[in-house]
This record gives structure tokens, sequence and C-alpha cells, in this order.
């Protein structure tokens, strides 16, 4: 019993200090758990949960670090007289020059202008350019089964059309190459693949197919902008993986369908009458092709332009709109990685997309001047879609 009794003692103080220690010493902030933990680790980053909730950061110590305590305690007469030492020794010393005004920032470089379209590799004579167009339209003719002829004032309109977005837009035609032309007017919805050429402006075309355009009347639809759209190396397209939404819809097409994206580009709400604008998204990819592909030729998508499988297959193929892709994919293995390997690239291939509207404008409007953010954004007048 007295061993008992000599024993409870020494417990009881034990809890005591203990609850005191804990009192005295709260939780940490999140800031000095990560300095404590940053002494425990060295200089390593391991990915940590933070009471604050930052997770997969790696750690990191308050600004402030606290100054190192002296091993040799000091005299208060002595610490006195060293503070009154320091102090006269401040006082005796002249006041710093003030420092000089910082120089004024340089005024912002202003905006490049847009780049044209990168010139071949090796450059084709008139033959050489014959003998791929007739090449590109023989292929077209075989594997385009949903092709159509377009009437020469169809052509003549496109080429028009076409012509003052280049001219206006700052895309330069330096060489031979091929462009896709879509044309949104409600009544036409058709996309032709041509060549451009800079000595001349009769433009050959390789094939025409039906697409459809962004759509007027459903919420959350947009009318797909005007412009030339360009597939450069600044974006990384994607393939369609084949998935179905909700609807049990395919939105880009069958598994491995090539998607073009053209980046965010500012369209009209097509619900609106208003003509408000907002962002989309633009890409130009193939549709569903048991329940979509047999309504292309009639405004039906979100925004983006929509093709049918075969005219995606083909210009995927062609490299039609990868000029550029190709030279990043010789340095760059994701686009590697996205080009198909049984691919023939056209000696012709280009990049741009233009996007026309053919519908005849009423007598005494005026319209507005259509504004894209892209690089070389066309200014054609809007189309009284609405």
């Amino acid at each position: 019993m007295c061993a008992a009794r000599h024993l409870i003692l020494p417990i009881m103080f034990g809890c005591l200090f203990a609850a005191q220690t804990l009192q005295a010493a709260p939780y940490s902030a999140s800031a000095d758990f990560a300095e404590e933990l940053s002494k425990a680790v060295g200089d390593s980053s391991p990915h940590v949960f933070f009471p604050n909730g930052d997770v997969g950061a790696p750690l990191r110590s308050s600004g402030t670090k606290k100054p190192p305590v002296s091993a040799t305690p000091t005299h208060p007469a002595q610490s006195k007289t060293v503070q009154s030492a320091s102090v006269a020794a401040k006082l005796s010393q002249p006041a710093p020059a003030p420092a000089p005004a910082p120089a004024p920032a340089p005024a912002p470089a202003p905006a490049p202008a847009p780049a044209p379209a990168p010139a071949p590799a090796v450059a084709l004579d008139d033959t050489q350019i014959q003998a791929e167009i007739n090449r590109l339209r023989l292929l077209f003719q075989k594997n385009v089964p949903v092709a159509f002829t377009p009437t020469d004032a169809q052509k003549e309109t496109w080429l028009t059309l076409a012509r003052q977005q280049t001219s206006q837009s700052g895309y330069a035609i330096q060489s031979p190459q091929t462009v896709v032309i879509a044309d949104r007017n409600p009544a036409v919805q058709r996309a032709c693949i041509m060549v451009a050429r800079p000595d001349t402006p009769e433009w050959e075309i390789i094939g025409c197919t039906r697409i459809s355009t962004g759509t007027i009347g459903r919420k959350h639809h947009y009318i797909t902008p005007l412009g030339i759209f360009t597939n450069t190396a600044d974006r990384l397209g994607y393939r369609a993986q084949g998935t179905k939404n909700e609807n049990g819809i395919m939105g880009n097409g069958t598994k491995g369908m090539r998607v073009w994206d053209f980046g965010w580009q500012v369209a009209e709400k097509g619900w609106l009458p208003s003509h408000e604008q907002g962002p989309i998204r633009l890409e130009m990819h193939a549709t569903d092709p048991v329940f979509l592909e047999r309504q292309l030729g009639h405004m039906a998508s979100a925004g983006c332009i929509r093709i049918p499988a075969s005219l995606n297959i083909f210009i995927d193929k062609n490299g039609l709109l990868d000029v550029e892709y190709e030279r990043k994919a010789a340095t760059d293995r994701r686009f590697q990685a996205l080009l198909r390997t049984d691919r023939t690239p056209s000696t012709l291939a280009g990049m741009a997309v233009i996007v026309v509207d053919s519908t005849p404008l009423p007598p005494r409007v005026t319209t507005a001047q259509n504004q894209s953010p892209n690089l070389v954004s066309a200014k054609i007048p809007s189309s009284p879609i609405h």
C-alpha cells in the first residue's frame, strides 16, 4: 500500500503537467505546420495535405524567419551599454542619399501582325501543282461519296467572299495551299475544299459536301462565326473517343475521328434576338453516323462545323490542314502521336478554314463588322439570319 501511494503522486503531477502543455500549445497554423514539415523532410517536396486544404502543393515555409537566439546570456547592464553605443553610432552616421527614381516602364510592344501560312519546303512548278490537284480530285471522288457539284454562281460567290476575307484579315496566301470554305447560309450549308493560289484569282475546287453549322432558336446554340480560322501548332487537336452522351449520340463521331480545334472565338447567341455575343470553342469534326450525319445540309450544331465522316478521313489522311502540325511533329511527340500513321501529306497542305455567308442582304440594312479574336479574323458583314 505504501509503495502504491508513492507511485500515485508522480503520476498525478505528470498528468497535470501534460494538460498545461497541451493548453499552452494549440494546433499550429498551416504555414507553421508546413515550416515544421519542411525542416523534417529537408529539400524534398512531397505532396502534402495541409490543414487549410492546400492539397498536392510542395511544402512552403513562412516568409518571416525568427532571429537566432544568442547562446551566451548577456548581463542587463552590459546590454544597456551595447544598446547606447549602437544608438550613438547610428546618430553619427550621415543620412543615406535618397534612392534614384525608378525608370519608367517601357511601352508595351504592338501586337504582331497575323502570320501567313508557312511556305512549302520545296517550291512546286505548275505541272507539279496541277498533278497534285488531279490526284486529290480522284481521291475525293472515290472516297467521299456524299460529294456534290456546285453551280458556277455558287463557286463565284464563295471565291468572292473568301478573297474578301483574306484581303481584309491579313492572312496572306504566299503559296498554293488547300483551304476549306464553309458557307453558313441556312439555305446552303455546304463546304468546299479548294486550292488557293497567290498567282491567280481562280481557285480550283477539289470537292464539296454538305455540312451543318450553328443553328438558331435553341438555347446554348451559337451562330458559327465568320472568319479565317487556322489550325496552328499553338493548339493541339484531338481525336474522338466514340463515347455517347446521355441521349446515345456520339457528338464527335466514331472513335478515331479527327477534331480540329480553332480555339476560343466570339459568336452570336442564336437563341437571342438581341444579337448578343459570347465565347465558344470552335471546332470542326464529324458527327453521329446513325442519327446526325443524315441531317447534314441543315443548321443543327451548337456552333461548330459538322462534316461527314468520309470528308473527315479524307482531310486527315492527306493532311490538308496540317502543314504546321507536320513540321511540329518532327520535334514534338504529341503532334506525332495525333497524326495518322497511314497518312500521305499533300504537297499543297494548308491550315485555314474560311467561314462565309452567302445569304443575300436585304436592302437598306446597315450591317456591323464582325470581329473575331482569332489571329486572322475576317471583317465581313454579319448576315441577318436571326
